[in-house]
């Protein structure tokens, strides 16, 4: 109560904010101006709207409702049972307010309170059949489950939330206190509340509050019956909601039956409700379908519905009952708080704020078109009209830049095309469905930047949702995405026939009374077209409040929430920022710091006081008053301006308006005084500036006659400037270009070739000289100075251009020439280092393959090892067979020499003849191997051998005459020698190193299996002929005979022999009989004999397996 006296009657500013300075504004606005004011309360849902509001009514009745009676406290009694049936908890507030309520407090023309009105908007009806994880139902369902007393409970069947089905699938905890808690019978705790506890918060308590709104509900005047039918029609809902169905397996014609485990439960709705079960049954199964043929009554029909069209009815109906008790309960709370002689009123307006949660369906659609429309007002008043003001009043404000939602709100509510109207048409098509009206509004605005597929949200979530399944908008405070599967069952509350009939019918007068009202002219046979939608009720309502808005002076309450944790002492600043820049507060910021919210008229101001001024201040301008008004009150001028016709007042100067505005007659005599001594004292100062001013021009005019002299003196020497100001400009001119040419030697120094240049420089030089000096003797007028001065600046400029042309060249010359030696060293060193990886390429190639020759003569060693040792071992067996052979033959002939000698004697004996039979010669096996050959070289020549060997393509041809040209040589060679050594004469010349021919080993493939290899294998070994110093033997074998033969000793020509050409001269042996490849280090690589060979002159050779036929 303090805090409410400090703020009455104290101007915005000289108090910390508060909204009890907000309601005590309005109220003196209303008091002045004589105009209606409205108080707008918008923000975030769990902003502190409600609480808001709560404290202006209370700020408004306990000002100013004292001598209204009881309707003060019944007034302020209407917000506890408003909340306790259209309050609930979500995820983002405890308390948040699901539904619109806009609240008139009317005062007298004494401006006393004399009565009230509320209107209420958009109950959020689909929280009563369900709600999300986390968020619970309206308060009253809890506040019965905790707070009833047991007596009620047990007229009600009222048991815990588990055992409901509208109230278990959200949160079922309770509000309470520690002593409240302790209060609960554990029998009326839900599970969850039991493991986890009650909920706490300051405001609300489900045990008590129960009882606080059977107390208001009282004093607001009603009757023990109607609260006891309350209560009834709240029960009924909550067992009504078990009631369930399953498909009827008996029911041709595809209808569903009530579940037995929930026929107790319809037995129960209907008793509270005061109608028969079975007809309960048959409503909630059926409904009745009235044909228009016939006459005015066409015959009836009964349509059985399925499981999920039953449970739909069901819903429907508890919906239905629940939104015309709360209709029924705003109604009555009106009736208590009546008006007669109301003059003006201040209405507070406290709707749900901008909500987007995860799922957002038709409740928060409508909530945000009227936070759209809300917003749209806001900038009207605050931001449009104000500009508006200052621009026709000529105050040259800054224009202040905003955002205009009117595209969002013509997309929502356009004729024809919006998206309520394309929602209702859908609604009249005879299979109306979700999808088709979203791809209708997608097709419709496919174009409209406010309108977008879900795909295109910010969410992963939303991103998830196909086009046809909902809408994304981008309202001004945020994009918000739509899903539309309910949109079509939410737009239309209307019963169908057979329970509309039902609860006409019922015993229950209170239930029979709420759907009577606003029904008389319904009829039985509506349908689709003639049903008037919850989005059109709802604009029709915002229409009207809107109007309301206009017609009143208004003030807006911005609610910023400080955090999301609900917590207090915890300010997030980002989230606030951005709460403020989505409701529009910088633009008004802005506006207010350069803007002037306080203002009033000159004739106004003037009419208030005039009957107070004395004669001399009545023929006063109103515009001068106002200027002497505001110079007595010591005002700044920086702190108000003047329009047009009105005074404007700077933020913060709210006090001295309020001062200037008081009407009372003390204040106004005395600001009248005030006025009239600054009138006095403005006159007495005018009188001394104007004898300040005849002394000052006095002085002036001395001061003016000093100077003369100082003037004729600069004139003078104006003059003398003015004359021979050409010549010495001249003068200077040209001492600049020399300046010039002495800097052109410098570029001179630099050239390595500036003779030319440098005489060309001195002749300028000179030229400059002489014109300085014609200059000086005054003999050259302004006009032949100037050429002359524009001919050698030219000149200077030329020869400057040339000069540094020149070295320039030079200098790019020096570059280039230093570029090419780069580049040389550069391709120099590339060379080099390319020859050194070529050579160290080429070393490791020949060193891999010089290991690669050292493996494949191991190789070979170690498989000779292996022939011999088999070929030793297959002698050695055909020496045993022999040998076992000649002595079988020894032992035949043995015998048959005993056999004979047997023979003899019996014939002796018997006197006969012995023949005489011979033994049979045992066969002997061949000591020497058939060849059969292909070709029979016995008869050819020499030269018939050497030519095919030379000239041949047919290489099989090739080998059998090298085979046949190297025996015969062989032999020949053989028969040489030993002539040779017969005749005591030595061989002309050795051909062969002596340790080949004396090592000459039985090669292994003296059968010829050895020649068909075609590798070509080069051989270097030491060689020392006819006593000389040591030398070397080269040979080059294709195969198994000698391709190429070298002999190199120092001091000596080399000798090169050719096979083919020199074959006489050459080694005969096959390299197997050289014995070289088994000689370690003798093998050597191709490229070290062709090195040799070309060095000397040899001739290039052309291997046998290279040659095509």
């Amino acid at each position: 109560m303090d805090a409410i006296k400090r703020y009455q009657g104290r101007s915005l500013g000289v108090l910390p904010p508060h909204v009890f300075a907000i309601a005590d504004k309005a109220f003196r606005d209303m008091k002045v101006l004589k105009q209606s004011q409205s108080v707008i309360v918008s923000g975030e849902s769990g902003a502190g709207k409600t609480e808001s509001t709560k404290y202006i009514l209370r700020y408004l009745c306990e000002s100013w409702g004292i001598h209204a009676g009881p309707i003060e406290q019944r007034i302020l009694e209407a917000n506890p049972v408003l909340e306790a049936f259209g309050n609930a908890k979500t995820m983002r507030n405890n308390n948040s307010s699901r539904f619109g309520k806009f609240i008139e407090i009317h005062f007298n023309n004494k401006c006393n309170v004399v009565g009230g009105f509320i209107s209420h908007y958009l109950l959020e009806k689909s929280r009563i059949c369900g709600q999300a994880k986390g968020e619970r139902n309206y308060h009253i369902f809890y506040h019965l489950c905790a707070g009833a007393p047991n007596e009620l409970r047990q007229q009600l069947r009222i048991t815990n939330p588990d055992d409901f089905h509208y109230l278990r699938h959200g949160c079922t905890q309770y509000f309470c206190s520690s002593n409240s808690d302790r209060q609960l019978n554990s029998n009326h705790k839900s599970r969850e509340h039991r493991e986890k506890g009650p909920l706490r918060d300051p405001v609300i308590d489900d045990v008590k509050d129960f009882g606080d709104l059977d107390r208001a509900l009282k004093l607001m005047g009603f009757s023990d019956e109607e609260r006891f039918s309350i209560y009834v029609v709240v029960a009924t809902v909550l067992h009504l909601g078990n009631v369930t169905f399953e498909e009827c397996p008996d029911d041709t014609r595809g209808g569903s039956q009530v579940a037995a485990a929930s026929e107790s439960s319809l037995k129960i709705a209907a008793g509270l409700m005061g109608v028969d079960p079975d007809e309960l049954r048959q409503s909630l199964l059926s409904r009745v379908m009235q044909t228009s043929k016939g006459g005015h009554k066409g015959t009836v029909y009964m349509v059985p519905l399925k499981a999920y069209e039953a449970h739909n009815a069901r819903d429907a109906l508890a919906k239905a009952m629940y939104a015309k008790l709360f209709d029924f309960i705003v109604q009555r709370i009106n009736q208590s708080i009546p008006f007669s002689s109301s003059s003006h009123y201040i209405g507070v307006l406290d709707i749900a704020g901008f909500e987007y949660f995860q799922v957002n369906s038709f409740e928060q659609f409508c909530i945000n078109y009227c936070n759209e429309k809300l917003q749209q007002f806001f900038n009207e008043r605050i931001l449009k009209e104000e500009q508006a003001l200052y621009e026709r009043e000529g105050l040259r404000v800054k224009k202040i830049e905003y955002v205009d939602n009117q595209d969002c709100i013509d997309l929502l509510e356009g004729k024809g095309t919006g998206i309520f109207d394309l929602l209702d048409e859908e609604s009249k098509l005879p299979r109306s469905s979700h999808t088709h009206f979203t791809a209708m509004l997608h097709s419709t605005h496919q174009k409209h930047f406010r309108l977008a597929v879900p795909r295109k949200s910010k969410l992963r979530d939303h991103r998830e949702i196909r086009d046809d399944e909902g809408f994304l908008v981008r309202h001004f405070a945020g994009a918000v995405c739509y899903e539309t599967a309910k949109f079509l069952e939410k737009n239309n509350d209307a019963l169908h026939a057979s329970l509309e009939g039902l609860m006409l019918e019922t015993k229950n007068k209170f239930l029979r009374c709420l759907f009577g009202v606003g029904n008389q002219g319904c009829s039985p046979t509506k349908g689709k077209l003639s049903f008037i939608s919850v989005g059109s009720k709802f604009r029709s309502q915002l229409q009207e409040l809107m109007t309301k808005l206009r017609a009143t002076g208004t003030h807006f309450v911005r609610c910023i929430k400080p955090n999301l944790k609900m917590v207090d002492h915890l300010f997030e600043g980002g989230q606030i920022l951005s709460q403020l820049k989505c409701s529009g507060m910088t633009s008004v910021l802005e506006l207010m710091q350069q803007g002037y919210p306080s203002r009033a008229p000159f004739a106004d101001l003037y009419n208030m006081y005039k009957c107070y001024l004395p004669p001399e201040l009545a023929r006063l301008d109103p515009r001068l008053f106002c200027k002497a008004l505001f110079k007595a009150l010591g005002l700044n001028e920086n702190d108000f301006r003047f329009g047009l016709t009105k005074v404007f007042f700077r933020p913060g100067k709210f006090a001295e308006f309020d001062q200037i505005m008081k009407s009372d007659p003390d204040n106004l005599a005395q600001l009248v005084r005030k006025v009239q001594k600054w009138l006095l004292a403005s006159r007495w100062k005018k009188a001394q500036w104007c004898a300040l001013a005849v002394m000052k021009l006095k002085n002036k005019i001395i001061y003016r006659r000093e100077n003369l002299v100082t003037i004729q003196k600069t004139v003078k020497m104006h003059l003398v400037r003015k004359k021979h100001r050409p010549r010495y400009q001249g003068i200077m001119k040209l001492k600049v270009i020399l300046k010039q040419v002495q800097q052109m030697a410098q570029l001179l120094a630099q050239l390595k070739d500036g003779h030319q240049s440098k005489l060309e420089v001195q002749a300028l030089e000179t030229k400059i000289n002489s014109a300085i000096q014609r200059i000086k003797e005054g003999n050259m007028t302004a006009d032949a100075i100037n050429k002359e001065h524009s001919t050698l600046m030219a000149s200077a400029a030329a020869q400057t251009s040339v000069l540094q042309q020149r070295l320039q060249q030079q200098k790019l010359a020096e570059e280039q020439e230093r570029i090419r030696r780069v580049q040389e060293e550069m391709q120099k060193a590339q060379r080099k280092k390319a020859e050194e990886e070529r050579r160290r390429r080429e070393e490791e190639e020949h060193r891999q393959k010089k290991i690669q020759i050292e493996a494949a003569r191991k190789a070979e060693e170690k498989a000779r090892a292996l022939e011999d040792a088999k070929l030793a071992k297959s002698l050695q067996e055909k020496l045993l067979l022999e040998q076992k052979e000649e002595m079988l033959r020894t032992q035949q002939l043995e015998q048959e020499s005993r056999d004979h000698e047997l023979a003899l004697r019996l014939a002796q004996e018997n006197n006969s003849v012995v023949e005489d039979v011979s033994t049979p010669a045992l066969p002997v096996k061949s000591q020497t191997k058939n060849k059969d050959g292909k070709y029979d070289l016995s008869k050819w020549k020499y030269s018939e051998l050497r030519d095919v060997i030379n000239t041949s393509c047919d290489l099989e041809l090739l080998a059998s005459c090298r085979e046949e040209f190297h025996r015969r040589l062989k032999v020949y060679h053989a028969w040489k020698s030993r002539n040779s050594k017969k005749s005591g004469q030595d061989a002309s010349r050795e051909r062969v190193p002596s340790t080949l021919r004396n090592g000459v080993a039985t090669s292994s493939h003296a059968d010829g299996s050895g020649d068909a290899d075609t590798r070509q294998r080069y051989f270097r070994i030491p060689f020392r002929k006819d006593g000389a110093s040591s030398g070397l033997w080269l040979a080059h074998f294709d195969g198994q005979y000698i391709a190429r033969q070298m002999e190199l000793h120092i001091g000596k020509p080399p000798v090169l022999l050719l096979a083919g050409r020199d074959d006489m001269q050459m080694c005969e042996l096959k390299l197997e009989e050289t014995g070289l490849t088994r000689k370690r280090g003798a093998e050597i690589l191709e490229y070290e004999f062709d090195t040799e060979w070309n060095k000397h002159g040899g001739v290039p050779y052309l291997p046998l397996s290279t040659r095509q036929k």
